[in-house]
């Protein structure tokens, strides 16, 4: 008993825990990564060149060092109760009755949500802090007005001041305790984002021409741009009023016109397109001063957006009064300034201690708050984005048939389409997204950055793409696809034969879009089994050489449509099978699994029934339901 045990302190001095492991080695325990630092320069010299163990609380050392001590306590429990059987049960039931009312007490009070759920799905990070609600369920009156809270229904406001989600101060993200959930006008949004999809690709692959390609580039940024935005100020902001309805409804105004005008904006209406992005975005400056009155803990980042804007503005509005080829050099100024300029404020802000006890200094004191991105909200909207295009990919394959027997080449090219568009949702969901250990936007702000682009890309070429792969599926340029099967509309739409720029937006489209949703599983750290197939890096070299493989099938114009279709079809189906089989455990079984099914079953038992069952005299659940059922508590585990 004289033998030093695991213990575990603190010192309100250092602000830091102690934890003392079974050889009696001290383990301390620092509670973000800048504590750290401080308390290993404050322990090197305390100790003069000792060894001594640092960890940060809550990443995977701190983890091991805590089940290393209970299991070393649980032998220790499992001794006592050896040598001292009576009073191990006489303290045993003490301390199940003290378990029963602190689950009872704890039942009582109002608690933040953890952030244990959401370390478990996007990774851990020791910057991430959130404040607990204070309780208000102290007493039986306060319950009695959290009932009340529940019966009586709580009407939308016209307006509520707005209240900062998170926000990033000093190395550190505060953030609501509570989840941010998907508004149902978002969700409305993204209903027009469907046509504004579906006109973009079509137009494009009208006329497949680097000029086409050029005008939907630009033309899709933009709408982007202003997707991008409203995610971005309702991720920022909680207001949840009438208010914010409205200003929703002003932006899809601001859309609508936006939408109209994107098929002759190169011949006729740029102006009008450019005016309806530039009033929502001017708009938008607006609200950014307003709010900055209302939250002056982050004016200087608000400020600082709405300057970004106005330039921006600037070089939009220049570039209706000029020409080719100067127009281009301001629009894609302007697409710079929109794209990035947030970033690079971003950047330098959290890289402002490079500036200390300069003149540069005094204006950062304005920036030491600035809204963070909600990574919840964040991925289920761009999962909903993502989730779209897929869906404009099928409706883009749909045709009207008027033939009696219609299993022709044509229903056949739209079949190996629907084969393509489902195999790529379930790369990108159930592959790609799915068991990541560190998510790309919690990982690093480099990963972020790539993540975020990188959908940027893979969107626009997967739309490209989606708008060729319509055309081909309604081309009579191979056996049995003859036009006159088609209903009128779409018989007018096809074509005897396959131009080469619309293979090249087509495989172009496809190979780059497989080869960017490579580069966004690069961005994430997924969680992996004990000993994969095959590795995720082999598995990631193998998609990007079908991806160079799609790319270069323009250059064989020998090809039909539907030995086109076949062979892309055929390369994507290759990467999802290497995918799901070389994500599997070479000690698993792949076909099926050999786990025995475990059913578990709650009943009440006499403590002489639960001895039987312990001792293997009961070895079936049908044996204790014929037998009389008195007090105690058991849970009975059938295999």
């Amino acid at each position: 008993m004289n033998q030093k045990q695991p213990i575990v302190t603190s010192q309100a001095t250092h602000q830091e825990r102690h934890l003392r492991r079974p050889d009696g080695r001290t383990v301390h325990v620092a509670r973000s990564p800048g504590e750290a630092d401080t308390l290993r320069r404050q322990l090197s010299r305390e100790q003069q060149g000792d060894e001594f163990e640092l960890i940060i609380h809550g990443s995977p050392e701190h983890i091991d060092a805590l089940r290393e001590i209970h299991a070393h306590h649980e032998e220790r429990r499992q001794n006592l109760r050896r040598t001292h059987t009576e009073v191990y049960q006489e303290f045993e039931k003490v301390h199940a009755e003290l378990d029963i009312l602190s689950t009872e007490l704890s039942s009582l009070t109002d608690k933040g949500v953890a952030l244990d759920a959401n370390f478990s799905r996007y990774g851990y990070s020791a910057h991430i802090r959130t404040r607990e609600v204070e309780s208000s369920a102290t007493s039986i009156s306060s319950q009695s007005n959290q009932n009340d809270k529940i019966k009586r229904a709580e009407a939308m406001k016209f307006w509520k001041k707005p209240v900062i989600r998170q926000y990033y101060h000093k190395g550190l993200i505060w953030r609501a305790s509570e989840t941010q959930e998907v508004a149902s006008f978002e969700l409305f949004v993204d209903l027009l984002y469907v046509g504004i999809i579906a006109i973009s690709g079509d137009r494009a692959a009208e006329d497949p021409t680097g000029t086409a390609l050029l005008q939907f580039s630009i033309t899709f940024i933009l709408s982007w741009k202003l997707w991008s935005e409203l995610t971005l100020i309702v991720g920022w902001f909680e207001t949840d009023d009438i208010f914010q309805r409205l200003c929703v409804l002003f932006f899809l105004v601001c859309l609508t016109g936006y939408t109209t005008n994107i098929t002759t904006a190169f011949e006729s209406t740029y102006a009008e397109l450019i005016a309806f992005y530039l009033t929502q975005r001017i708009f938008q400056s607006i609200y950014f001063l307003w709010t900055a009155q209302l939250l002056p803990m982050i004016r200087g980042m608000l400020v600082g957006n709405v300057l970004l804007i106005l330039v921006a503005s600037a070089l939009w509005m220049g570039s209706i009064h000029v020409e080719e080829p100067k127009q281009l050099i301001l629009i894609w100024l302007a697409i710079f300034f929109d794209l990035f300029g947030n970033g690079f404020m971003i950047a330098l802000l959290r890289n402002s201690e490079h500036w200390e006890g300069t003149s540069v200094a005094n204006i950062f004191k304005h920036f030491q708050f600035f809204p963070a991105v909600n990574i919840e909200h964040k991925t289920e909207r761009t999962n909903a984005f993502v989730t779209i295009v897929f869906g404009y990919s099928v409706v883009a394959l749909l045709y009207q048939n008027q033939a009696p027997y219609g299993i022709n080449a044509f229903f056949g090219k739209a079949i190996l389409g629907l084969i393509q568009v489902f195999t790529l949702n379930m790369i990108y969901f159930d592959i790609d997204s799915h068991n990541i250990s560190t998510h790309a936007i919690r990982r690093h702000s480099v990963s972020y950055t790539s993540w975020l682009w990188l959908h940027l890309i893979f969107i626009m070429s997967f739309v490209l793409a989606s708008g060729a792969l319509s055309k081909l599926v309604l081309a009579h340029d191979c056996a049995n696809t003859d036009p006159a099967t088609l209903t009128d509309s779409y018989a007018q739409r096809s074509e005897p034969d396959i131009n080469i720029g619309l293979r090249w937006f087509y495989c172009g489209g496809l190979g780059i879009a497989l080869a960017c949703m490579g580069g966004i599983s690069t961005t994430h750290v997924h969680k992996l089994p004990a000993v994969a197939r095959v590795k995720k890096s082999h598995r990631l070299v193998i998609r990007f050489v079908v991806s160079i493989l799609i790319l270069l099938l323009p250059l064989i114009p020998s090809l039909s449509s539907l030995s086109l279709l076949s062979i892309t079809t055929s390369l994507i189906v290759l990467v999802l099978i290497v995918d799901l089989y070389g994500n599997t455990c070479i000690y698993e079984h792949f076909w099926f699994t050999d786990r025995k099914c475990r059913y578990l079953a709650e009943c009440t038992l006499r403590k002489a029934d639960m001895e039987a069952v312990e001792n293997g005299q009961i070895t079936g659940l049908d044996e204790l339901v014929k037998r009389d059922v008195g007090g105690g508590d058991g849970v009975v585990d059938v295999q």
